[in-house]
């Protein structure tokens, strides 16, 4: 049987350190998540902080175009967002990209946004 996939959409502000993803993803990653890995802009997948927490995991780091991210429909967006980076949705949109359902919607913590979405077995 294989394990639920965990997706953690992440956005975040330039600069932030791997100290602060590490705290806001354990501040929302649900009990028992199974297959962890970190989705995010394609921009902010270069981070060294965003990087760094991902091979500190040991936790698969994707990037995403903000064209790719901009076509998910998401829960909530920011005017804010979409003017800086031309997507309404970063955290949301990269946990739900590759299909799942939301559950934990966007949670800011400090300078990182995070989402989960967990796509069940066999899916």
């Amino acid at each position: 049987m294989t394990a639920d996939r965990t997706t953690v959409g992440i956005g975040a502000r330039s600069g932030v350190t791997a100290e602060e993803v590490l705290a806001a993803v354990d501040s929302v990653l649900p009990d028992g998540s199974g297959d962890v890995r970190l989705a995010t802009l394609d921009a902010r997948a270069r981070e060294p902080g965003v990087r760094e927490a991902a091979d500190r995991r040991g936790w698969t780091l994707v990037g995403h175009p903000a064209t790719a991210l901009a076509q998910v429909r998401t829960p909530t967006t920011s005017d804010r967002v979409a003017a800086a980076v031309a997507t309404g949705s970063v955290a949301e949109a990269a946990a739900l990209l590759d299909g799942g359902s939301l559950v934990v919607p966007r949670t800011v913590r400090g300078r990182v946004t995070v989402a989960v979405a967990r796509t069940e077995p066999g899916r």
